[in-house]
C-alpha cells in the first residue's frame, strides 16, 4: 500500500495530508481562533461521507470536545471533562440525526492520588456499571493490584477481575489477572531498545484445563 504524509504549519493553523492507498486523508487545524479553542476540519477523498468538524476547549479545570459529520443527516459526539488531578467528572453522548436517538450515551467520576486510582462509570446508556480500583504497592518495583467490578443491569450478569503487576528489572515487566468465570491471563513484557517491547502472553480457562490455552508473541517498535 503506497503511504506519503505531507504537512503545513503556521502559528495559527495547520494542515496535514497522507496518502494511504487510493485515500486521501486531510486533517486542517486552526490553533486558538479564541483562547483555549482549537478547530479541526477532517475528510477523506473519495468518500463524501467522511468530513467531519470538531471543536476543542481546554481550560485549567475543564475540557469540551464537540464533532459534528458533515452530512445531510449528521451523528453528534459531545465529551466533557471537569476537576482536577485529584477528582474529575466525565460524560460521553453521541447523537444521530437521522433516527433521532442516543447511541451512546456514558458518564463517570475518578479520584486519584500519588499511589491510587479509583473510578465508577456508567455505560451503555446506563446499563452497565463499572467501578474499578488501582493501587501501587511498591514504586521503585512497580508493584501494583488492581480489581474491576462490571454489573449488568438488564442481563443481571456481574463480572469480577483482579489483577497485579511486578517489574522484574528495570527492563522486564510481568503482569496477571483472573476473573470471576475462570479465566486467567499473563504476560511479560520486555524492553529490549528504547520505546520497543517484546511481550510474551497466555490466557487459560481454569475451568476447562483440557481446553488448549493461548500464547501469544508480540513485538512493539517505535522510532
Amino acid at each position: 500500500m503506497t503511504r506519503m504524509e505531507m504537512g503545513w504549519v503556521s502559528r495559527t493553523w495547520c494542515a496535514r495530508i497522507r496518502l494511504l492507498g487510493s485515500l486521501l486523508v486531510t486533517k486542517i487545524t486552526v490553533d486558538e481562533p479564541c483562547p483555549g479553542l482549537k478547530t479541526i476540519f477532517s475528510f477523506t477523498v473519495p468518500d463524501q461521507r467522511s468530513g467531519q468538524i470538531e471543536l476543542q476547549y481546554l481550560h485549567d479545570y475543564a475540557g469540551t470536545s464537540t464533532s459534528v459529520g458533515l452530512t445531510a443527516n449528521p451523528v453528534v459526539n459531545f465529551a466533557a471533562v471537569l476537576g482536577s488531578n485529584v477528582l474529575s467528572l466525565g460524560t460521553s453522548v453521541s447523537f444521530d440525526s437521522k433516527t433521532s436517538n442516543f447511541t451512546k450515551c456514558n458518564a463517570s467520576i475518578s479520584f486519584s492520588n500519588a499511589d491510587l486510582i479509583a473510578s465508577l462509570a456508567m455505560n451503555n446508556k446506563g446499563d452497565s456499571l463499572i467501578a474499578s480500583y488501582y493501587h501501587i504497592v511498591n514504586l521503585v518495583t512497580k508493584t501494583a493490584i488492581g480489581a474491576e467490578v462490571t454489573h449488568g443491569f438488564s442481563s443481571n450478569v456481574n463480572t469480577i477481575t483482579v489483577g497485579t503487576q511486578h517489574a522484574l528489572d528495570p527492563l522486564t515487566m510481568l503482569k496477571a489477572r483472573i476473573n470471576n468465570s475462570g479465566k486467567a491471563s499473563a504476560l511479560i513484557q520486555r524492553e529490549w531498545h528504547p520505546r520497543s517491547f517484546f511481550t510474551v502472553s497466555g490466557e487459560v480457562d481454569t475451568k476447562s484445563i483440557d481446553k488448549s490455552a493461548k500464547v501469544g508473541l508480540t513485538p512493539a517498535l517505535k522510532p
